[in-house]
C-alpha cells in the first residue's frame, strides 16, 4: 500500500496526473504565469491538496507542481526551461517525493550540445541520447499547449523519464461539462494514450480558463486518482 501511494505521488505531479493548456486560438497571446490549485484523491478518497505554478524571468520558466496528504505524504517535480518561439527546449527537471520515511528522488538534465540525456533515480545514475524537442513530464503539458495554439497536436512528444524517452501520444475526444468547487465548465476531454491496456489518463481542459485543466483521472491497474479544480488565478 505505502509503495502504491509513493508511487502515485510521484506519477501525479507527471504529466499522466495533469495537463496544462492555455489559449483560446491561433491569435491568443502567449501563456502567462499562473497558478491553479486541485483537491487530490486516491481510489477514490480524498487525501489531500495540490498547487500547480508557473512563474518567468526573461525567457527563463520555472513550472512546479507540489501535492501533499496531511502528514503522511507530499511530492514535489520542478521543471526548468525556456522557448524558442513557440517550442520548447528542456533545461532540467527534478522530483521528490515522500511517505511516512520513505524518500524517492529523480532528476534529469538535458544537453542539447553533447546531445545527451543524464538522470539519476535515487542512487542509480543513467545516460542516453538527446533527442530534439525532448520535453519532461512537466513541461510537456505546456507545450501541447504551444501546439493546439498551432491549430493541430503532433503525432508524437518524446517525453524523458529516469530511463528512457518515450514517444507518447494526446488525443482529443469530444467535449463534456464538468462540476467543480471552483464551478461548473464546458470543457475539452484529452487522452494521453498509454502502452498498458489497463493504463488510462483523461484530462478536462476548460476554455474559459484558457484550457486549464479543471480535472482529471488516472487509472492504473486497481490503482487509482484523481485531480479536480479548487482555485485559479494568473
Amino acid at each position: 500500500m505505502a509503495n502504491n501511494f509513493l508511487k502515485t505521488m510521484s506519477i501525479v505531479t507527471g504529466v499522466s496526473s495533469t495537463l496544462l493548456l492555455a489559449t483560446f486560438s491561433s491569435h491568443a497571446l502567449a501563456i502567462s504565469p499562473f497558478q491553479a490549485s486541485y483537491q487530490f484523491a486516491y481510489n477514490g478518497k480524498n487525501m489531500g491538496s495540490a498547487t500547480r505554478t508557473l512563474s518567468k524571468s526573461g525567457n527563463n520558466w520555472t513550472y512546479v507542481f507540489a501535492a501533499k496528504a496531511g502528514v503522511i505524504a507530499s511530492a514535489s517535480e520542478t521543471s526548468r526551461f525556456s522557448f524558442n518561439g513557440s517550442d520548447i527546449t528542456s533545461n532540467s527537471f527534478s522530483r521528490t517525493s515522500k511517505i511516512l520515511v520513505h524518500n524517492n528522488t529523480m532528476s534529469i538534465n538535458f544537453n542539447p550540445g553533447s546531445k545527451t540525456i543524464n538522470t539519476k533515480k535515487d542512487d542509480k545514475a543513467r545516460s542516453f541520447a538527446w533527442k530534439s524537442g525532448a520535453l519532461d513530464e512537466l513541461n510537456a503539458e505546456l507545450q501541447v499547449r504551444e501546439d493546439l495554439k498551432k491549430g493541430a497536436l503532433k503525432s508524437t512528444y518524446y517525453i524523458a523519464d529516469a530511463k528512457a524517452l518515450d514517444a507518447r501520444r494526446f488525443v482529443k475526444q469530444g467535449s463534456e461539462k464538468v462540476t467543480t468547487p471552483f464551478g461548473t465548465f464546458d470543457t475539452i476531454k484529452v487522452v494521453l494514450k498509454h502502452d498498458k491496456p489497463n493504463k488510462d489518463s483523461v484530462f478536462w481542459l476548460a476554455p474559459k480558463l484558457d484550457y486549464a485543466p479543471v480535472k482529471m483521472t488516472h487509472q492504473d491497474g486497481k490503482t487509482s486518482y484523481s485531480l479536480l479544480m479548487t482555485g485559479y488565478k494568473n
